[in-house]
């Protein structure tokens, strides 16, 4: 594995590559960062060159003016760079949670870039027909976090979304590496708090840029998220989109839950032939 940074507009992105083979970049939820695609690493870089990213602001990756509102295009915008960066050929793209919002933006923007993407769990929100309510579930997070700190507000938000999450290990029981990504993880949650949760949860993919591009999306849910908050955004674009979502182990975190049937799946499904 190698470790390089791309200068972008506003920040410098970190990223790892490791294996061979045809480009897949992987987009970690809000907060999270490159290693976290350890758990399926080796199983991907059997088929793919494996590039994650710490996004713009969080662990590795540098902001030129400090802390500021995260925005879904500029994520995408860094994606769409480093694709760039790294390949004349579409890339493959997995994006998980915050990610995953990321991904259908790129997906929509620029969709020449991309080969497939699979979209799991978007929490895009504000498309569902209860907006209104979520948007005051985030909210009463977001006060929790102001008022009360981050443990607080993680704390509801995990029971808001139906406790579909696994739970964070002590960083004293894992290796070095994992244990330095979670270190790096809780420094990240109170930025993720404060500048990223009602942005990109309150963002709505774009549908009609979307429609035309369905053979290169595949939704996807956790068999153990059922029918809770972090489903229902993937089920109902999807509806309106006219495909089926894909259903994978585990629950929001599922590649970190069931890491071995998750991502032998995932390997499975981007490279199923894309449908004409």
């Amino acid at each position: 594995m190698r470790s390089e940074t791309l200068r972008v507009p506003g920040a410098h992105l970190y990223y790892e590559v490791r294996g061979t083979g045809p480009l897949l970049l992987f987009l970690p939820g809000s907060g999270g960062d490159a290693a976290i695609v350890d758990a399926i690493a080796d199983t991907l870089t059997d088929r793919f060159t494996l590039v994650a990213i710490d996004p713009r602001g969080y662990s590795r990756s540098t902001l030129d003016n400090g802390p500021e509102d995260q925005r879904v295009e500029v994520q995408s915008d860094d994606a769409y760079r480093l694709i760039n960066h790294l390949t004349d050929e579409p890339a493959y793209v997995f994006g998980g949670s915050g990610g995953a919002i990321v991904g259908l933006d790129l997906l929509a923007r620029h969709p020449e870039r991309v080969r497939k993407l699979v979209a799991h769990e978007p929490p895009c929100f504000a498309i569902l027909p209860d907006a209104a309510v979520q948007r005051a579930f985030v909210d009463e997070v977001y006060h929790l976090f102001r008022t009360d700190g981050v443990a607080a507000a993680g704390a509801r938000f995990v029971e808001g979304i139906g406790g579909t999450m696994g739970s964070m290990p002590n960083p004293a029981d894992l290796p070095p590496r994992a244990a330095a990504m979670m270190s790096r993880l809780f420094a990240n949650a109170p930025i993720m708090m404060e500048h990223e949760l009602r942005q990109f949860t309150s963002h709505l993919p774009d549908i009609a840029a979307l429609a035309p591009v369905t053979d290169r999306l595949v939704l996807a849910s956790g068999r153990e998220t059922g029918t809770h908050l972090p489903a229902r955004p993937a089920a109902e674009l999807a509806a309106r989109l006219g495909i089926t979502v894909t259903e994978f182990p585990g629950g929001h975190s599922g590649f970190t839950d069931e890491p071995v049937a998750f991502a032998n799946l995932l390997v499975e499904t981007l490279l199923s032939p894309v449908v004409t």
